[in-house]
C-alpha cells in the first residue's frame, strides 16, 4: 500500500511540473523569410502605387545607389495589392505596407510573418498623411531593410568560408570571406584577394596608413584620393605597362561617417578607373580609426564587371567587409 501511495505522489508531481512548463505562452513558429537580396515587397493599392504616393515611395526606396557607374535602385521593388498579400507572399524578408486608414501612424516591426523579416508600416487618412508618413519613415526603413539584407547576404556566404590566413598574419584581423576568393597578391602591408565572376572580378584589398593620416577636414577628400591613387600605382596594375588603378578624375567620391568592427571609420564610395586605359568600376572603402594599434586600417572592395549590373556585387563586398573582427588586444 505504501508503494502504491509513493507512485501516486510521484505521478502527481510529474503532472504538476509538466503543467507548469506548459503554462507559459507558446513560442509562435515562423517560417524562414524568402526573396532575392535587395528585393522589397511593397503592399499597397495599385491606384496609390500608380499615383503620387507611389512616386514618393520610388523617390526614396528606388533611389540610385551612390557610387555606381550606372543608375541602379537601392531595392528591386515588387508591388502587390493588399488582397494578394497572403500565404507564402507574406514571407518576404523586407516588406513595406502602405494603407489609407483613419489612423495615421508609422512604425517598423520585426518578424511578423517570417524570420528574419522587417515590416515597415505607413498608414494615413489622406494623401498628405501618407506622403508625410513616407518622408518620416523612409530613412529608418531603408536602414532597417539594408540591415536585414546584409545579415542575409552574410548568412548565405558563410556556409563555405576561405581558410586563407593572410589578413590575420599581416594585419591581425579576420574577415568572413567566401571560399572562392583567393589571395592573388601579398606583400608587407598589402593583401589582395579576388574572385572570378562572369566577364570580370570582385576584389578585396587591405593595407595600413599612419594613425595621423587625414587629420585635416579641409583636405580630407583630396587626401583619400591621393592615398588610393598611390596604392593603385604601387600595387594594382592595369593591363599594360604604366597603367594602374586610380580614382576617377571626373567625380569626387562620396564620404560618410561609419562604424565597422566596433571602431569609427569613414565610408568612401566612388568610381575607380585605369590610368591610361578604358577600364572602370565602383569601389567601397572603409578607413578604420584603429587607435589601439596606432594605425588607420583600410579595407576596400571593388568590382570590374563591364556591361553588367553591379549593385549586388558591391553589396556582397560590403557584407564581407562588415564581418571584420580584430584579434584580442587589437
Amino acid at each position: 500500500m505504501k508503494k502504491i501511495r509513493t507512485l501516486f505522489f510521484v505521478a502527481i508531481s510529474v503532472a504538476i511540473i509538466i503543467s507548469c512548463n506548459n503554462s507559459g505562452p507558446k513560442k509562435r513558429f515562423l517560417p524562414p523569410s524568402t526573396g532575392g537580396i535587395n528585393s522589397l515587397m511593397v503592399v499597397m493599392d495599385t491606384e496609390l502605387w500608380q499615383g503620387g504616393i507611389g512616386d514618393k515611395i520610388r523617390e526614396y526606396f528606388a533611389a540610385p545607389v551612390l557610387g555606381l557607374p550606372q543608375g541602379e535602385p537601392i531595392f528591386s521593388i515588387t508591388q502587390i495589392p493588399p488582397q494578394v498579400f497572403k500565404g507564402g507572399v507574406t514571407h518576404s524578408r523586407s516588406v513595406l505596407f502602405v494603407e489609407q486608414d483613419t489612423l495615421s501612424l508609422t512604425h517598423i516591426k520585426d518578424n511578423v510573418y517570417a524570420t528574419p523579416q522587417k515590416v515597415a508600416v505607413i498608414k494615413g487618412e489622406t494623401y498628405n498623411d501618407l506622403e508625410g508618413g513616407v518622408e518620416e519613415l523612409a530613412q529608418a526603413a531603408i536602414a532597417a531593410f539594408k540591415h536585414v539584407e546584409i545579415t542575409e547576404a552574410q548568412k548565405r556566404f558563410t556556409r563555405s568560408l576561405s581558410k586563407e590566413t593572410a589578413l590575420q598574419e599581416e594585419f591581425g584581423i579576420s574577415l568572413k570571406v567566401p571560399s572562392l576568393y583567393k589571395v592573388g597578391r601579398r606583400e608587407k602591408n598589402f593583401v589582395w584577394m579576388d574572385i572570378q565572376i562572369p566577364k570580370g572580378t570582385m576584389n578585396i584589398i587591405a593595407y595600413e596608413m599612419p594613425l595621423e593620416s587625414f587629420e585635416s577636414d579641409s583636405t580630407f577628400v583630396g587626401d583619400i584620393i591621393k592615398m588610393r591613387d598611390s596604392i593603385g600605382e604601387k600595387y594594382v596594375p592595369g593591363p599594360y605597362e604604366n597603367t594602374f588603378m586610380m580614382t576617377e578624375k571626373a567625380f569626387a567620391p562620396y564620404v560618410f561617417p561609419a562604424e565597422i568592427g566596433g571602431k569609427k571609420a569613414a565610408e568612401v564610395r566612388g568610381i575607380w578607373e585605369i590610368n591610361g586605359y578604358p577600364m572602370a568600376g565602383p569601389f567601397l572603402t572603409y578607413i578604420i580609426n584603429d587607435k589601439e594599434n596606432n594605425r588607420k586600417l583600410v579595407l576596400e572592395g571593388f568590382t570590374f564587371a563591364p556591361s553588367a549590373e553591379k549593385r549586388d556585387y558591391m553589396f556582397e563586398l560590403e557584407a564581407i567587409l562588415r564581418t571584420i573582427k580584430f584579434d584580442m588586444g587589437s
